[in-house]
This record gives structure tokens, sequence and C-alpha cells, in this order.
């Protein structure tokens, strides 16, 4: 009898662990992987467009200076330390001048008077389903200087090339090399900066539109946007909010708190990197994607004013500014702001500041902007979850629902397409509900059952002892019952039904200063 009654536990058991029930088949997903998935939708480029009349004076050399200079090279080859040739010579004179610009160049007249535009790209972030977007301040809000720096270094390169010129054809005839191209260019650049007027000057900042499948391109359509507040740039609390009209369902991101990440911790970025963004190299579609980078919380520092930053080696650039940062559990808990610089004013590699998301809620408190996780998100993050486990059959459905409450969604095509193709090649994994697992252990044991009872029968018929004429251990004659506290067998079993036919499974029905950089066209 206990034989009997191990087989039909193990027949429940092979039930229970049909092929198709099962979970996923272990392989973890990165975290970086699903976190990626998760915020891309959500984060966007960010173009602020500036233009005005540039008056610009005329450069100079303060001879006196650049004399002394001179000399000071003359000593340096004399002594061994530079090299005796003429190229390098000039590399030196070049390389000190441009340490100290005003040391060695002076504005003249007359002035040039240049009308220009230009543009620098951030990154921006859906905090409201209908709108509120959080950015750096030095993005939508720069000072007098940061626009200036921006206008000399992309409208007018062609004046501080011909001044770089000049000065170069004092060089005694040597021929410039790439390098002292770009580092005169540079100090012209610089001092054009510091002594150019500007203007009426205008400035517009849109939200560049995703197009499907993710990213931007010439066709994304701009959304105009609305400072609603900004805080004072770097080192200040280098904060922005935004607003965008005639929004609903817009994807969003989810804030966290300063305490969920500790020193040591790994923090995640995500933006759009102006090295990749204008890399000409590069296809349109492909250098205009959200770029998912990682690294260390290394150290919490402080500006001298007293604002809270965090230090990271997770790798970012110019153009990331604004974007957001996510501990692991897949909450913002700050937004990217600027790069250290090294001694000689150089970026220093993968050293970037955050400013800790506290700073975040308390400029979105300003305004009465409440951030929320939008349904578009939930349903997206729980169709994620089904995705990354090759539920793709619970995936569909939430899919679906996200282009229903978001049809502009630049992902979820492309995500409904895969899974329907999964599908078809046989991948999904979906597990089948309690319900259906329940029919089917009913439908299969059923049978089982009806041959133990049988069994049972039988047996406990043939091992009855005999009793007393007339009756069983004392009972009424004729009534014939089975061990002690059974039930009475029937009088006649009727014979057994034929078992029922494989059932297909039922279909599952889920609920229904960094700084910006000018954009490449």
């Amino acid at each position: 009898m206990r034989r009997v009654m191990g087989a039909l536990v193990a027949a429940g058991m092979v039930v229970l662990t049909t092929p198709g029930v099962a979970a996923a088949d272990g392989k973890e997903v990165p975290r970086a992987t699903r976190l990626a998935a998760r915020s891309h939708p959500a984060v966007q480029l960010i173009v602020t467009r500036y233009s005005a009349e540039l008056v610009v004076p005329s450069v100079d050399l303060r001879k006196d200076n650049f004399d002394r200079l001179t000399r000071e090279v003359a000593q340096d080859v004399v002594a061994g330390e530079i090299p005796r040739d003429k190229l390098n010579i000039a590399k030196a004179l070049i390389g000190r001048m441009a340490k100290d610009v005003d040391t060695y160049l002076r504005p003249v007249g007359p002035d040039r008077t240049v009308k220009a535009s230009t543009a620098g790209t951030c990154t921006g972030w859906w905090v409201t389903g209908d709108g509120y977007m959080v950015t750096a301040a030095h993005c939508v809000k720069p000072d007098d200087k940061q626009i200036a720096t921006t206008f000399a270094k992309q409208a007018l390169t062609d004046l501080a090339k011909g001044d770089a010129a000049n000065v170069r054809a004092l060089l005694n005839g040597v021929r410039a090399d790439d390098e002292i191209k770009r580092t005169s260019a540079a100090m012209f650049a610089t001092f054009n900066a510091r002594h150019l007027k500007m203007r009426g000057l205008t400035q517009s900042t849109s939200v560049l539109q995703s197009v499907p499948g993710g990213g931007v391109d010439k066709s994304a359509k701009e959304l105009p946007a609305e400072v609603v507040a900004a805080g004072e740039s770097y080192p200040g609390k280098d904060v922005a909010v935004l607003k965008v009209g005639g929004q609903a369902n817009l994807p969003t991101l989810g804030l966290g708190d300063d305490h969920d990440v500790q020193v040591g911790n790994t923090l995640y970025i995500d933006g759009f990197p102006g090295t990749v963004t204008n890399n000409g190299s590069l296809s349109v579609d492909s250098r205009l994607q959200p770029a998912f980078t990682q690294g260390p919380y290394n150290a919490q520092r402080a500006t001298q004013g007293g604002v809270p930053y965090f230090q990271t080696q997770a790798p970012a650039y110019g153009g990331n500014s604004g974007g957001p940062v996510f501990a692991d559990n897949g909450k913002v808990v700050g937004i990217l702001i600027a790069g250290l610089n090294t001694a000689d004013g150089q970026s220093a590699q993968n050293e970037q500041l955050v400013l800790p998301v506290s700073i975040v809620k308390e400029k979105l408190r300003e305004k009465n902007v409440q951030p929320v996780v939008s349904p578009t998100s939930r349903a997206y993050n729980e169709a994620l979850d089904s995705y990354h486990q090759h539920h793709y059959k619970a995936a569909v459905p939430k899919f679906k629902e996200v282009q229903n409450l978001y049809p502009a969604h630049p992902y979820v095509s492309k995500y409904i397409s895969d899974a329907q193709s999964a599908i078809t090649a046989g991948k999904d994994e979906t597990p089948m509900g309690a319900g259906t697992l329940v029919v089917i252990a009913v439908v299969v044991l059923a049978p089982v059952a009806g041959v133990v009872v049988v069994l049972l029968l039988v047996t406990r018929r043939r091992r009855r002892p005999a009793g007393p004429p007339g009756g069983g251990f004392g009972g009424p004659q004729g009534m014939g019952l089975p061990y002690p506290g059974a039930a009475p067998a029937p009088q006649g079993l009727p014979s057994l039904p034929p078992p029922p036919g494989p059932s297909a499974p039922a279909s599952h029905t889920p609920p229904v200063p960094q700084g910006g950089t000018p954009p490449p066209w």
C-alpha cells in the first residue's frame, strides 16, 4: 500500500515539474543591463540654442613680455631642456603663451562685430508623466562667462584661426604642425572669450523627443521647454526643473535617497556624452542613443560653499551633464554635474561629481512638483522583468499596455516584436498559473486515484478475518464493513472512465560642468 501511495505522490510531482512550468533558465541578466533598459525611455537629449551679436577686439602682442619669453626659451635651449630644432622651440613658445594668455596678448582696436549662433547639448530626464523634467542648471542657465566661452569655441573659430596665423608668422617661418595649430587656436579662443561683449542675447531650450528604436536624429521632434526653476551652476546647487507642455503618460524615473548608496557601492550614469554625440565616424542613429556607464562611488565631497557632492569614477563627458545617476536598486540618487580637473587645468579621467538627489527633491518641492513613477513606467518595468526571465507570453500583454498608455514610447514596439519572435521559436518559459496546475493535477491524478481505491478494496477484502456466522466483527449481517473507520465500499463499482487526453495549458492573461556639447547637425 505504501508503494501505491508513493507512486501517487510521484505522479503528482511529475505534473508539478512538467517542462514550461519551471522558472527561467537561471541565466542572470546583468544588473546594468536591466537598469539601462528601465532608464533609457525617460532619458532625453536637451538642446539649448543661443544667438547674439558679438563684439570682439582685435589682438596684439605685448611685445616686451613676448621678447622676455623668447629669451627664456633660448636659455632653456642652451641648457638642453628644449631640443634645438625650430619646431620644438616654436612649440615651447606657443605652449607657454597659452598658459598665461593675457600676459602676452592685449586687446586693441578696431572692434570686430559678428552675428553668431551656437548650441549646446545636455541630458535631462522625466520625473512626472505630464512633462516635468530635471537637468543641470548650467545646461539651461549658464553664466555670461560660460556663454562667452561657448561662443568663442564654436562661433568664433574663424577669427581665432586668423589671429593664430598672424602670431605664427612671427615664428621665423617655422612650418606649424597640428599641435601648434591646435594650441594657438585654443589660446585665441580663450582670449576672445575673456574680452568679447554680447548684444541682444537670446536663448531657447528644447527637448528632442526620442524616435522609434530610441535616441534621436534629424527627424526628431523638438519640444519647447520652459525653465521653471534653476539653481546656481557648479560649485552651487546645480539643478534645474523644466516643463514641457501637452504631455501625458511619459515614462519617468523613480527617486531614491542619498543614503541608498555608500562609498564603495557602484553608481550608474545614463545620458548623451558629447564624445559620441559629435563623432562623425558613427552613424547618426547610433551615436544619438543614450550611453550607460558604471563605476565606484569613491568619496563624499563638499564645495567651499557647503554643497554636497558624490565623487565617482563612472565615465562621463561633456553632454552627460544633467543625466540621472542610479544606485543598485534602480532609483535615482543624484545627477551628473561636472568632472574634476588636474593641476594644469586638464580634465581628470573618470573623476566625476554628482549632486545628491536630496538637492533635486529640494528644488522640486520649491515648485510643488511631485515626482512619480508613471503608469507607463510601472507597466514597462513589469514587462521588462518578465522579458528578462524569458516569460515572453507574460511580457507581451504588458508591453501592449505600455503602447496604449504612451504610443510614442521609443522602445516598446521592438520588445513586442522580439518577444513574439521568441514565442514562435519556442523559447518562451512563462510558468503556468496556479489554477492551471490544479486542473492538470486533478485531470492526471484522478484516474490514478481510482486505481488506488480499487486496489485498496481488493487488498482489504482478501485480508478480512473470518467472523461469526451472519456478521463481521459483531456488525449487522451482510454489511461487510472493511477496516474500522473506513468509508463503506460501494455495492457495485462502475467501470473507470478512460484517462482524458492531454489538455492544452490555459493561456495566461495578466491584468490589463560637464558642459553642453554642440548637436551634430
